[in-house]
């Protein structure tokens, strides 16, 4: 596959959850996006909007409820073999946020790499195995005397690169990051992103980078998705959602991000949303978003905006942006804040 197609088409996924006979948890609800080869996806929303849930379903961590997950133009759960299923396994894989709980403490780091190894190349003798794990190793920054040692030997960042090792070990095309800096220090961060990009180049690498610090996204990722209360609100290229964001939530999560300069910090207005994210159990009417935004309207309540794009290659679910509900609301009401 060429670079600039589309490696992966995300068509309506849902993932909904049964919390008991009444309650239905909806993590993710009818969400549609495409990634290309060689390109990163940036996810970002608040804790809850559904974006690891997200990323768990496109490794096969769980099965869709309705949706296609297209991989290479085949969908990842459709019904193949079991030599089909485990490649598509092996171009799939996925890098966790917490790397204190996603490392078995009883295996050493040589055990932990070559898991993948053991599955997907059983006819490599254990001296070529323990070769890859070494360069691997050192591929991420690592020592390849760390091989012996457990993961409780290591820092958070050590273990985070141990981490992506591990995902490297089988050749993906397509790596799931999962908010892979979220638990790390603030010093240890740049690194990490710093040493993904370096390995997307090197390697041919697509990633779904999901975070939540909006600043990190914009460094690594070339578009970015908004995602709100299990559905994406809009999707833009980065550089244009911080110049141009389109929806008030995408508003509000920028606004938040600390300013350099201590003047430009001092002056700005930032956004404040009022109340809590509602729960995915109970979402609301309309526009989801609707009870926390600061320009709401009245339809915003009833009528839930379509995922629509607006300009080139800019997509957003916002009725402040359809010209015909714009109309209808300065009719009734003579005119509309927006």
């Amino acid at each position: 596959m060429k670079k600039n197609e589309d490696l992966l088409v995300i068509n309506d996924l849902k993932k909904h959850f049964k919390i008991n006979k009444k309650d239905t948890l909806k993590a993710v609800d009818g969400i549609s996006f495409t990634i290309k080869k060689g390109e990163t996806l940036g996810l970002v929303g608040e804790s809850g909007c559904g974006k690891s849930t997200v990323g768990r379903t496109i490794s096969q961590i769980y099965e869709p409820t309705s949706g296609e997950i297209l991989f290479e133009h085949e969908d990842v759960h459709g019904k193949f073999s079991k030599a089909e299923v485990k490649q598509k396994k092996r171009d799939i894989q996925m890098i966790f946020q917490d790397p204190y709980s996603s490392l078995n403490p009883r295996l050493t780091v040589m055990e932990i790499i070559s898991e993948g190894l053991v599955i997907h190349t059983p006819d490599a003798s254990v001296k070529e195995r323990e070769q890859q794990v070494n360069e691997l190793l050192e591929l991420v920054g690592l020592n390849k005397s760390h091989s012996g040692r457990y993961p409780h030997e290591f820092s958070g960042g050590q273990r985070q690169r141990i981490g992506i090792a591990r995902a490297l070990a089988v050749n993906p095309q397509f790596i799931v990051a999962d908010e892979p800096i979220a638990a790390l220090d603030v010093s240890i961060q740049a690194q990490i992103v710093n040493l993904l990009k370096t390995l997307q180049e090197e390697k041919e690498l697509t990633y779904l980078f999901i975070a939540h610090d909006l600043s990190m996204v914009k460094y690594i990722s070339d578009r970015i998705a908004v995602m709100y209360l299990g559905r994406i609100v809009e999707l833009t290229d980065s550089e244009n959602l911080y110049e141009n964001p389109m929806h008030p939530y995408s508003e509000a999560l920028l606004s938040a991000i600390p300013l350099p300069d201590p003047k430009m910090e001092r002056s700005r207005v930032q956004i404040l949303l009022k109340g809590d994210v509602p729960s995915p159990i109970d979402i609301p009417s309309g526009c989801r978003f609707h009870t926390r935004c600061p320009r709401a309207m009245d339809i915003c309540s009833k009528l839930d905006p379509a995922f629509v794009e607006r300009q080139p290659g800019h997509f957003v679910a916002c009725h402040l942006h359809d010209e015909e509900v714009m109309a209808a609301e300065k009719n009734e009401w003579g005119s509309v804040s927006v």
